[in-house]
């Protein structure tokens, strides 16, 4: 397994997979709500929907498929996994 440069989660397609390391200072306001929601650091992620104009980003964590919008998805610092 082999991980690229940390990326914004709106910047991978459909199907990738991905690791949580930590979040954006500037959307701090986030953190705690995506703490409750599961994502942690260290937590694997599958991308199955991509944002557009009316549709949220969706993942598929651990079993459970998790909406979010464009400011909490970009509240993430995120790896690719090739």
């Amino acid at each position: 397994m082999t991980k690229i440069v940390r990326t914004y989660l709106r910047e991978l397609p459909v199907g990738a997979i991905g690791y949580i390391v930590g979040y954006d200072k500037v959307f701090k306001g986030y953190q705690g709500k995506l703490l409750a929601m599961g994502l942690t650091p260290g937590t694997q992620f599958i991308v199955i929907r991509q944002a557009s104009k009316d549709w949220p980003i969706i993942l598929e964590v651990r079993g459970n498929l998790i909406q979010l919008t464009q400011p909490e998805a970009d509240a993430l610092c995120i790896e690719e996994e090739e």
